[in-house]
């Protein structure tokens, strides 16, 4: 007999669909009160909007941040309440993940999210029976530009040209540590793929 949380479940989204040069922008790990701010800013210069793929611990600690997130209009995905890798763990552990993710995000924005982003992109079926049953879309991406490894802002600018197409869901950090090089590339990168005909889209 089959488990039930693993039958007929839906696939992880790694691309939109929503026309030509339609592309994705997602920032995970936050939201951070020094990096997420600053990204709101620019992000609201370009008129641009994001998901935000948050992080339940990080939500409590900074309440007022999820809402500015929130209030701006982007979509905030539920990325664990504390980022563990999802397929090391049991059925049970990884339902409590994902619930008091959502909890979190729930407490401070009033929003319950409608889709999940699994740590390191670590999808099991049994993490795909439970977004299902959840009511949450999985959410990968299809451009890391490995930010989080600080490998300098020409390596992530250069990074996303070359590997942005139509479709693509581009993956950053707000959190997690320094993300100063996140932000530097986002000043470079948004106005360069705007230029270039990219349009912006939610998943």
């Amino acid at each position: 007999m089959r488990n039930p949380v693993q039958a007929e479940v839906r696939q992880p989204m790694y691309y939109i669909h929503d026309g030509p040069k339609r592309v994705a922008l997602t920032i995970d790990d936050g939201p951070s009160p020094v990096y997420t701010p600053q990204i709101l800013r620019l992000l609201h210069r370009y008129r641009i909007t994001a998901a935000f793929s948050m992080i339940g611990v990080n939500v409590q600690a900074h309440p007022g941040v999820a809402r500015e997130v929130a209030h701006a209009g982007h979509m905030i995905v539920n990325h664990t309440w504390s980022h563990p890798d999802l397929a090391l763990m049991s059925s049970t552990a990884i339902r409590d993940e994902m619930i008091r993710g959502t909890d979190a995000i729930h407490r401070a924005t009033g929003r319950l999210p409608q889709m999940f982003r699994a740590p390191y992109g670590a999808w099991s079926p049994t993490v795909l029976g439970w977004s299902e049953r959840m009511r949450m879309t999985p959410l990968d991406w299809s451009v890391d530009p490995r930010d989080w490894s600080r490998p300098g802002v020409a390596a992530i600018v250069d990074n996303i040209m070359d590997n942005t197409r139509t479709g693509s869901i581009i993956l950053e950090h707000d959190g997690g540590g320094n993300r100063s090089e996140t932000v530097a590339a986002l000043k470079i990168v948004l106005p360069r793929l705007l230029d270039e005909g990219f349009r912006f889209r939610t998943p």
